[in-house]
C-alpha cells in the first residue's frame, strides 16, 4: 500500500513538470509563429534551438521558468497587422509592449484570452478602428497606453470595471462621442487631449487638468476662480492728502516701499544664480524623475548612431535612451566617480545608472575603458550591461539586485550565521583582491 501511495505521488509530481514544460513549449512556439508571419527590420534572437528564458531578446518567464509572463519588443521595425493566434495563446502574459513600431490593422480580438495582462504598451503605432467593447475582460490591467494611433468610435464605457487601473492614455487618436463616467479609485494618470470628444468632463474626472482634455470640443463644469486675494491698496491716502504736513511722510513712505521692494528684486536675484549653479548637477535626476525633456528631441537624439546607448553582447534589454530618461528614479548612493540611480522604466524594467561626473577623457578613451569594463566577469562583480556617452553626459547602466548592498548585510540589523557571515566577507575580499590584480590598467582622469 505504501508503495503504491508513493507511486501516485511521483506519477503526480510528473504530471505537474510535464505540464509546466509543455506550457512552455507551447508559448515558445506562439512567439515563433509571431515573429515569422509579421515583417520586422530589426533581427531578433530567436530560434528553436535556443531556450527562451534569460536568453530571447525580450522576453521574460516567470520564477520557475515555466511560464512565459512578458513580450517587450519597443522600436524594432515591425509592420503590418498582428497575427492571429500568436500572441494571444500566451495565457500567462502580464505584461505586452510592442509601441513605436509599425503595427497596422485593428486591435486584435484574440487578445481576450490574455486573462492576466496587467501592463499594456501599444503606442506610436498604426492600430486603426475601434477599441475593444469590453475591457472588462482584462480585471488586472493597470496600464494601458494606447494614444498616437489611429483608433476611432467611442470611448468604451466598460473602462469603468478595471478597479485596478491606474494610467489610462488613449491621446492623438480620432476616439469620438463623449467620455464615460470612469469611476476608477485607483486612477492617477489619464490623457484624451486631441480626439473628436464631445460633450463634458464627467464629475469623476474633473480632479484632472485641463489640459489632457484638450484638442476636443469638451466643456467643463468648474466651479469658477475666486477672486484673487491679492487686491491692490487703495492709493486715495497718496492723492488727496489733507495737510501740506502730510506731503513728506508719504514721501518718505513711499520711499522705504521702494527700498524694500528692491531689496526682494535683488535677494531673489541671488537665489537664481545659487540655484542655476546647482542646475547642471541634478539634471540627469529631474529628467529621469519628471521626464522634462521633450521626446521628439531625444528620439532623435537616441537615434543617432554616435549618440545613442551602446549594450554589450548577450544583453536582452530593448529600452533606448527616451525610456531611460522618461523613468522615474531614486538615489541610491554618491561614490568617487558620480551618482548612482535605481530608474524603473514605464515596462517594470529595473536598471541601475550610474551618472559619472567630471570625468574628463575623450570618446575614443572612454569607449576602450568601457570595453574593459564591460569584459569584466566575475561571480562577485556586477556586470556592465550597457553605456552612454555624449558631450554633456557619461552614463553606465547596470542590472538592478534587490537583496540589498554587502553594506547593510555586514553592518545592518539583518542577523546571519556564523558561516555565512565569514563566506560573505571571504567573498568580498576574493572580488576585491580579483579587482585590484586585473583592472590596474583602468583610470579615468580628473
Amino acid at each position: 500500500m505504501e508503495a503504491l501511495y508513493i507511486f501516485c505521488w511521483i506519477c503526480f509530481l510528473g504530471s505537474v513538470l510535464f505540464q509546466g514544460n509543455a506550457d512552455l513549449v507551447e508559448d515558445k512556439q506562439a512567439l515563433l509563429d509571431f515573429v515569422n508571419n509579421l515583417r520586422h527590420s530589426r533581427s531578433l534572437n530567436w530560434n528553436e534551438t535556443s531556450a527562451v528564458c534569460n536568453n530571447w531578446t525580450g522576453v521574460t518567464c516567470n520564477a520557475d521558468g515555466s511560464r512565459i509572463i512578458a513580450v517587450r519588443l519597443p522600436g524594432i521595425g515591425l509592420h503590418g497587422p498582428i497575427p492571429a493566434n500568436t500572441l494571444s495563446r500566451l495565457s500567462a502574459l502580464q505584461i505586452l509592449s510592442l509601441r513605436s513600431n509599425g503595427i497596422s490593422g485593428h486591435f486584435p480580438s484574440d487578445f481576450s484570452n490574455l486573462r492576466n495582462l496587467s501592463f499594456l504598451y501599444l503606442q506610436y503605432n498604426n492600430f486603426s478602428g475601434p477599441l475593444p467593447v469590453d475591457f472588462s475582460v482584462w480585471k488586472n490591467l493597470t496600464i494601458v497606453n494606447l494614444s498616437n494611433n489611429r483608433f476611432n468610435g467611442s470611448i468604451p464605457s466598460s473602462l469603468s470595471n478595471l478597479t485596478l487601473l491606474e494610467s489610462l492614455k488613449l491621446a492623438n487618436n480620432s476616439l469620438s462621442g463623449e467620455i464615460p463616467d470612469l469611476n476608477l479609485p485607483n486612477l492617477q494618470q489619464i490623457n484624451l487631449s486631441n480626439n473628436n470628444l464631445t460633450g463634458g468632463v464627467p464629475k469623476s474626472l474633473l480632479r484632472f487638468p485641463s489640459s489632457v482634455f484638450g484638442g476636443n470640443n469638451i466643456s467643463f463644469e468648474r466651479i469658477p476662480p475666486q477672486t484673487s486675494p491679492f487686491v491692490a491698496p487703495s492709493s486715495e491716502p497718496f492723492l488727496t492728502p489733507k495737510k501740506s504736513g502730510r506731503l513728506g511722510e508719504t514721501a518718505l513712505l513711499g520711499i522705504i516701499i521702494a527700498g524694500c521692494i528692491l531689496a526682494i528684486v535683488a535677494f531673489a536675484f541671488l537665489i537664481i544664480v545659487c540655484c542655476s549653479r546647482r542646475k547642471n548637477e541634478d539634471v540627469f535626476s529631474r529628467k529621469l524623475q519628471k521626464g522634462e525633456i521633450s521626446p521628439e528631441k531625444e528620439v532623435s537624439r537616441s537615434q543617432d548612431a554616435n549618440n545613442r546607448l551602446f549594450f554589450f553582447e548577450g544583453c536582452n534589454y530593448t529600452f533606448d535612451l527616451e525610456d531611460l530618461l522618461r523613468a522615474s528614479a531614486e538615489v541610491l548612493g554618491k561614490g568617487t566617480f558620480g551618482i548612482s540611480y535605481k530608474a524603473v522604466l514605464e515596462d517594470a524594467t529595473t536598471v541601475v545608472v550610474k551618472r559619472l561626473k567630471e570625468v574628463s577623457v575623450g570618446k575614443r578613451d572612454f569607449e576602450q575603458q568601457m570595453e574593459v569594463v564591460g569584459s569584466i566577469s566575475h561571480p562577485n562583480v556586477v556586470e556592465l550591461k550597457a553605456y552612454y556617452y555624449s558631450k554633456d553626459e557619461r552614463l553606465m547602466v547596470y542590472d538592478y539586485y534587490n537583496q540589498g548592498s554587502v553594506s547593510s548585510m555586514l553592518h545592518g540589523t539583518l542577523l546571519f550565521p556564523l558561516p555565512c557571515f565569514f563566506m560573505i566577507i571571504i567573498n568580498y575580499i576574493l572580488s576585491l583582491k580579483w579587482w585590484k590584480t586585473n583592472i590596474y590598467c583602468l583610470q579615468f582622469t580628473f
